[in-house]
């Protein structure tokens, strides 16, 4: 719960740090800590994990309806999506591991992209994190308001996108491991995401407004339309990262 109060605090570079690569580190412990242990296998720890998974997305996705504040709705979300993680603790197979690389790698490009926006249209004296401080960007920055958009249709599970793609590894393989209770709660709260989600996304193509936006730098921009074509090519075509995910992991 403390998330969103680091993301809202932090210079947004930081605060995309935190989602990202504290996030992956810790999850990549935690999965072979779980798996090493063979926890799967103790019914009464399967209960507490499926208690604190479910906890997660509705908590993570209920409080981020609430928020104007886009860095605070990204924490909210995170807590949501480590909700969504937590399935792969149950599932006790090779494949379960695979699929959360695969989410991790997506959410990273997708987190980044988002965070990159926050951090382009910012400036010394005030970031931008607002949610009105993005009203009417596409008709002044439409490239980065596309790659915003991107991002999180990604965050929503939208077709096309990276985070469909992650979402749907992980729907497979908890209903190959008969975690329904879980993939029910999962489906249920990506609904619920995308209320808010929908909400930021409309406020980006609303009428313009008089607000002054900063120059962007060339690398900046660069970068950030690597990610947005990242998120697509995984979206369109991930069959090459599974391939070397599952080489990796079966290692």
């Amino acid at each position: 719960m403390w998330t969103p109060d680091v993301y809202q605090g932090a210079p947004a570079p930081v605060s995309a740090y935190v989602a990202t690569v504290s996030k992956g580190a810790v999850m990549a412990i935690l999965i072979r800590f779980f798996f090493n242990l063979r926890g799967f296998d103790n019914q009464n720890l399967n209960i507490a994990i499926s208690g604190i998974a479910i906890l997660s997305m509705f908590v993570g996705n209920i409080l981020a309806i609430r928020q104007t504040n886009i860095k605070r709705l990204l924490g909210y979300s995170s807590i949501a999506n480590m909700g969504y993680l937590i399935i792969i603790l149950l599932t006790g197979s090779n494949k379960g591991i695979q699929a959360s690389v695969f989410y991790l790698i997506s959410y990273f490009f997708t987190t980044i992209g988002a965070f990159g926006v926050i951090t382009l249209l910012s400036t010394s004296e005030c970031e931008a994190e607002k949610i009105e401080d993005f009203k009417g960007l596409f008709w002044k920055r439409p490239w980065i308001a596309i790659v915003f958009t991107l991002s999180l249709l990604s965050l929503a599970g939208i077709p096309v996108t990276a985070g469909f793609i992650a979402k749907f590894y992980v729907i497979l393989e908890g209903m190959k491991a008969g975690l329904m209770v879980l993939v029910i709660s999962m489906i249920i709260n990506s609904v619920i995401g995308l209320y808010y989600y929908l909400r930021i996304i409309t406020m980006l193509f609303s009428s313009s407004t008089d607000n002054k936006l900063p120059e962007l730098s060339f690398i900046g921009s660069f970068t950030l339309a690597l990610t947005g074509i990242s998120i697509l090519i995984l979206g369109i075509y991930p069959g090459w990262l599974i391939n070397i995910i599952v080489r990796f992991v079966s290692l």
